[in-house]
């Protein structure tokens, strides 16, 4: 269970590298893009797709699984010994894919917070000069609104009579 779970977050990291530096440039994914496919089906030069990078999650799993297939064939025939247990290539698998939405999260939410880092120095300074007017108006305009508010309770209080000298002019009591 050990092993698993280090394979596991190893498999995690070499997902979020595996996407950055495909991120950065796709040759190889180029190199095999121009070899399977005609001059009019070629991917265009500005095109930043790769095996990993822009890919949907299908097309992914089947890259990612057939490059830990080969891994470990690879490994069965140098090493004598029966390590590449179907749980072990399952955490690789499952572990790189995880990885590379992580770092196709960290890097959309960098993009936005960069995009939006202009934005939200100019916001701050809004906020803080509307808290400084608000604040000026609650110290300035607090005596006015309670003499208006003692104003309108002396106005409402008319000078009523009571209950029994109404009662007396209308000739009941």
């Amino acid at each position: 269970m050990t092993l698993e779970l280090l394979i596991f977050i190893a498999a995690i990291l070499f997902g979020i590298i595996l996407f950055w530096r495909e991120s950065q440039g796709n040759k190889l994914y180029r190199f095999f893009n121009k070899m399977m496919n005609s001059k009019e089906l070629q991917m265009s030069i500005t095109n930043k797709k790769g095996f990993i990078y822009q890919q949907n999650f299908l097309l992914r799993l089947v890259y990612i699984s057939t490059f830990f297939l080969v891994l470990v064939l690879i490994a069965r025939f140098i090493i004598p010994i029966d390590i590449t247990t179907v749980s072990l290539f399952t955490s690789m698998i499952f572990g790189t894919l995880l990885g590379t939405y992580i770092a196709g999260f960290i890097f959309k939410s960098s993009a936005i917070i960069e995009e939006q880092s202009e934005n939200l120095g100019d916001t701050f300074n809004d906020v803080l000069e509307k808290g400084k007017g608000f604040v000026k108006d609650l110290k300035t305009e607090e005596p006015v609104a309670i003499k208006k508010a003692q104003e309108e309770v002396k106005d409402s209080k008319v000078e009523e009579k009571s209950a029994r000298e109404r009662l007396k002019d209308k000739g009941l009591l």
